[in-house]
């Protein structure tokens, strides 16, 4: 599904599900998307924020620190209204792994006949000779290895680690606990290849059919056969990130009876701070 298509489903629900609020008065929409190489690429707030119907008048914005994109985008909204610059934000992250393109650079030289291409779903493209030589340029998986090389963390710590973390996600989507914070997405159809699949029908997912799966959170269970393809092999795939596609939206406002409309307040913001490492941990 395209990141802009994505990104307005989670709008459309929260204006459905607060009716009472004036939504002429949202002062700006943040998201924050990590890639923007191809579908995303138009300012994909502003583009998701039209396509679920918010006004025309409701500006929007994307902002991008990798995988701290969406979280910051969060901080920004409350700090524009912790100093007065606003009263109601809408603030989240946006990402289709699934969608991410191939690119193609410009010819470096007049007549040239060879081409590059690049895959910008995950890691660099477009490498600056100079960033390479001071301070590398490894891939997500890759620091990953380098920070359990660096720290000491063993595959079996991490094993363990995944499969709590495995655990608690499926417990929680099992109880209902995120039942509320969980909007169903409508796969559209799809034409199949003429002799070969036949036509996907339209479908609505209400849950992740994935990774939190109750065969992976069984102890000893698959995860932990699963070995890494790539890297020194400290780690297991149970132990990673997977590739996935999704969207997740918050609000922001003022404290106390909001003059927009019916408010009521979910958490409260205590403070947010931002931290370094070396590239080779971590972009």
């Amino acid at each position: 599904m395209r990141a802009d298509d994505l990104g307005a489903i989670p709008l459309k629900a929260l204006m459905d599900r607060n009716r009472s609020v004036d939504w002429e008065a949202v002062d700006d929409v943040i998201f924050g998307c990590a890639n923007q190489a191809g579908e995303d690429n138009r300012n994909v707030a502003r583009m998701s924020l039209l396509l679920a119907g918010l006004p025309v008048a409701v500006p929007g914005t994307t902002i991008n620190r990798l995988c701290g994109s969406g979280m910051d985008a969060v901080i920004a909204a409350a700090r524009a209204i912790k100093c007065g610059e606003a009263e109601l934000m809408i603030a989240g992250g946006v990402e289709s792994m699934s969608r991410a393109p191939f690119v193609l650079p410009k010819a470096e030289s007049a007549f040239s006949r060879n081409a590059e291409i690049y895959d910008t779903t995950i890691g660099w493209r477009f490498v600056n000779p100079l960033m390479k030589a001071q301070y590398g340029v490894d891939s997500m998986p890759e620091t990953g290895e380098n920070v359990a090389e660096d720290y000491k963390v063993s595959r079996e710590d991490q094993d363990a680690f995944a499969l709590r973390s495995q655990a608690k996600a499926a417990a929680a989507q099992a109880n209902g606990r995120l039942a509320s914070e969980i909007v169903a997405v409508t796969i559209p159809p799809k034409e199949g290849w003429p002799g070969r699949h036949r036509p996907r029908r339209a479908s609505a997912r209400h849950d992740d059919r994935g990774a939190r799966r109750a065969q992976d959170t069984l102890p000893g269970g698959r995860h932990r056969h699963r070995r890494q393809r790539f890297g020194r092999q400290r780690r297991r795939c149970g132990a990673h990130h997977r590739l996935r596609g999704g969207c997740q939206k918050a609000w922001a406002a003022t404290h106390g009876p909001h003059p927009r409309g019916a408010l009521r307040p979910a958490c409260r913001r205590a403070s947010w701070a931002w931290d370094r490492c070396p590239p080779r941990r971590g972009s």
